[in-house]
């Protein structure tokens, strides 16, 4: 939790697994949505932005 918390206050990169598929993403926020802590990400490709669950994610590294 701390290194996400970083790579968003750093506008990091972050890679993360989630059911199998693989997102590369810049770190926004983290926060919490309902009851649930969540990661905001923002696919560099498209500018979309993207909410990950935190329970959800499988894996994942903050790129350097």
């Amino acid at each position: 939790m701390d290194q996400l918390e970083h790579a968003a206050r750093n506008g990091r990169r972050v890679a993360l697994m989630r059911r199998g598929t693989e997102f590369i993403v810049v770190a926004l926020r983290v926060t919490s949505a309902g009851r649930h802590e969540v990661l905001v990400g923002l696919l560099p490709m498209t500018g979309e932005e993207l909410t990950f669950r935190l329970d959800e994610i499988d894996a994942m590294q903050v790129l350097e």
